[in-house]
């Protein structure tokens, strides 16, 4: 987009998590001026992607997400040279397990989905290799599986810091500790925002509001369906039965999972939770019991490591009805482009989301058809299928 005459910004982002700051830096690679980026936390990563675990995956059921991590992953790939920092990608893969047959009849036809868009990584595997690639792992009650060697690890804060620094290189504003932003609409059109008593006008306006989305589009009457859901992670003491190479693993039957980062074991499990749905996430101490004792059924050497409360903490998903991410321009307010629901695969398609939404602000060509995650979807009931599996 041109300039427009008088205006102090050309696009305010509104959200300096990693998504936001992506847009930013890929508005401005692509020659875009006079971008602002807000914040209302007091500095970079305090919220939900400095407590993301860094988990990265091709193995989704959709073909959209399996295109959102194809297109991520070719950009974390060149991240060094394009961006000048290590993203922390490892391809140490992710392996799923299924303990029924009807999961793993869920699971290959994931695998259909994934090889049709090119993923051919993917691939099915047997009990006994299993127990090959993640010797760890308690196996009678197994039926097979799935894994993919493009899968691995990334490091979201670097990932952030990355983008942060090469945006203010090429001339992205920042503003950090700016807790009130409204939407500053007029009509159909949005107009710029407001902060407090000043408005701040612009051509358009990026709502990358993580888990805070919808309360920012509520203050233009627009209703955005995005849900905070709590997630919590159990960090063990240092423990060195476990390597840092071990793959994400992932039982299907409950999506129990676990990682191992510097030293300590990342355990995360989506039940048990006394309130999930929150914007001021707090940790719940009794659910490190209930997880250890889940983590110990299937790793049994866990049952040597204990649980720091101390470092172990809650976070925030930021879900959409169809555990699909929400991106497009607001068919109700013109300018207004939406980034949002991205469902806990926020770091892992922040490259790729930035890149998309920048080129939609800018009218260029898309390198990823994302019709599946317009906005409109859900008053045409149209939303993506979702099986609760990946």
């Amino acid at each position: 987009m041109g300039r427009i005459e008088g205006m102090a910004y050309e696009v305010i982002v509104v959200g300096a998590g990693v998504i936001g700051v992506s847009v930013a830096y890929h508005l401005s690679a692509l020659g875009q001026k006079g971008v602002l980026v807000l914040e209302r936390a007091e500095s970079l990563g305090t919220g939900s992607t400095g407590k993301a675990t860094g988990g990265f995956r091709c193995q989704f059921t959709t073909e959209i997400n399996v295109r959102l991590s194809m297109l991520s992953r070719e950009k974390l790939l060149r991240f060094p040279e394009e961006i000048g920092v290590d993203s922390g990608y490892r391809p140490c893969g992710y392996l799923f397990c299924a303990t029924t047959e009807a999961q793993m009849g869920l699971l290959r036809q994931a695998l259909a989905v994934q090889h049709a868009a090119g993923v051919h990584a993917a691939r099915e595997v047997a009990v006994d290799e299993i127990r090959q690639i993640n010797p760890a792992l308690r196996t009678d009650d197994l039926v097979g599986g799935t894994f993919c060697d493009w899968d691995g690890f990334t490091r979201p804060m670097q990932i952030l810091e990355g983008y942060w620094r090469a945006s203010q290189r090429l001339g992205v504003e920042y503003r950090f500790g700016v807790p009130s932003v409204r939407l500053w609409r007029e009509g159909e059109r949005i107009r710029g925002v407001e902060v407090g008593s000043e408005r701040i006008e612009a051509g358009a306006v990026v709502n990358a509001c993580g888990a805070w989305a919808a309360e920012l589009a509520r203050t233009a009457n627009l209703r955005l369906p995005v849900t905070p859901v709590k997630r919590q992670v159990a960090q063990t003491y240092p423990f060195d039965k476990l390597p840092e190479t071990m793959p994400m693993s992932i039982d299907v039957s409950d999506g129990f999972h676990l990682r191992v980062r510097d030293g300590r074991v990342l355990l995360l499990y989506p039940h048990g939770l006394k309130e999930e749905h929150t914007l001021e996430p707090s940790l719940e101490t009794e659910w490190l019991e209930i997880v250890h004792q889940r983590a110990c059924q299937r790793v049994p050497c866990l049952a040597e490591a204990r649980i720091d409360p101390h470092t172990s903490w809650a976070g925030l998903y930021e879900m959409s009805p169809d555990r699909h991410a929400i991106v497009g321009e607001a068919p109700e307010c013109r300018g207004l482009y939406l980034v949002n629901g991205s469902s806990g695969h926020g770091v892992m398609h922040a490259p790729a989301l930035g890149e998309i939404v920048a080129r939609l602000i800018l009218g260029l060509p898309l390198p990823v058809d994302i019709t599946p995650l317009r906005p409109t979807r859900f008053a045409e009931n149209a939303l993506n299928p979702e099986t609760g599996v990946l």
